[in-house]
């Protein structure tokens, strides 16, 4: 079997091939976002645009690795989610086509790459989850933790979960939070510190809500938006949005050299409109980028919280230094 037929092998279609011109359109696209929002969204733009696609899911830091090996001959046409940094990364390896679209006009500056590259369809915020009962029992005699230097207690040991920074743009962006809210030396102490404690530390940004929400653990490290899709499905989930933390954006790029360029615009247009990005929200409660779009009931609006200055450059120029340092004293 050919490498190409191999890779399309791993691809979930979303929706059936009609014809033979179809076929040779499809698009093709690696997402970082869940399967399940992932397949609602291909399905929406297949019927209002007739263009079939496929995707193929994995965690953030083998997408975008994936985006840059294969630069001069992609075998995908769109990367789907992932913070800021991990776009800007792939742009100065010059994998991603520059697309300005007429959709983003009114998005804010923070929103968009000035040099087309990528472009935000919603907000991620970080935030502290809590399984209720699990913490009940474990710390019977203590409060829910509450900010980001209350998760240092040393009696919760064990009881943490954070994904892998290496793997993951959420944990990744939680390094950050700390480097940036604290400083580079105190931020690291920090970290350390916090790394002793955690009891797992998966690759996908999905793992800590689901962990939590099944009770393997008492507090995770996760975005607001999974946590409060948890709790809205009826786990014992608690959503908390300590002060200082982090507001960032998840992004949708077009790979360089796509062999499918306009049905790869197409479907970055699709992503910026209100009415996928008020899907997205309906299923995973994400905050819409696009001001025309509502927040599904029960997401959190960024207006709610306490925000660092968030220097997203910073975040990416120094992004190999960091997770090389991480590497060598945790994990």
């Amino acid at each position: 079997m050919s490498a190409a037929l191999l890779f399309s092998a791993f691809f979930v279609t979303g929706c059936n091939k009609s014809n033979s011109q179809a076929n040779k359109q499809e698009l093709h696209i690696y997402s970082i976002i869940h399967e399940e929002e992932t397949e609602a969204l291909i399905k929406l733009f297949t019927e209002k645009t007739g263009i079939p696609a496929s995707f193929l899911r994995a965690s953030t830091g083998e997408l975008v690795n994936r985006v840059i090996n294969e630069k001069d001959n992609p075998q995908a046409d769109i990367l789907l989610g992932g913070a800021t940094s991990y776009h800007m990364q792939a742009a100065k390896e010059g994998a991603l086509e520059s697309y300005s679209s007429e959709v983003a006009k009114d998005l804010p500056d923070f929103a968009k790459a000035k040099d087309g590259t990528w472009t935000a369809f919603c907000y991620l915020t970080l935030g502290i989850g809590v399984n209720k009962t699990r913490f009940a029992q474990k710390f019977p005699e203590l409060s829910f933790p509450r900010t980001w230097d209350e998760l240092l207690n040393p009696a919760f040991d064990g009881e943490i979960v954070l994904t892998n920074p290496v793997a993951s743009s959420t944990a990744y962006l939680f390094v950050q939070n700390q480097l940036q809210r604290l400083g580079e030396e105190a931020g690291w102490e920090y970290l350390l510190n916090l790394s002793k404690l955690v009891g797992q530390f998966p690759d996908s940004g999905s793992a800590p809500a689901k962990l939590l929400g099944t009770a393997e653990y008492a507090i995770a490290v996760s975005y607001l938006h999974s946590l409060a899709k948890y709790a809205s499905d009826g786990f014992d989930v608690l959503a908390i949005a300590p002060p200082q933390t982090v507001a960032e954006v998840d992004c949708i790029s077009i790979m360089k050299n796509s062999k499918n360029l306009d049905a790869a615009k197409a479907f970055v247009d699709f992503m910026l409109s209100k009415e996928a990005q008020e899907l997205m929200s309906s299923m995973d409660f994400t905050v819409p980028v696009n001001p025309a779009a509502k927040g599904a009931e029960g997401s959190i609006s960024v207006q709610e919280l306490d925000l660092i200055n968030y220097d997203k450059e910073k975040a990416s120029n120094e992004k190999a230094a960091v997770l090389e340092k991480w590497t060598q004293n945790v994990k």
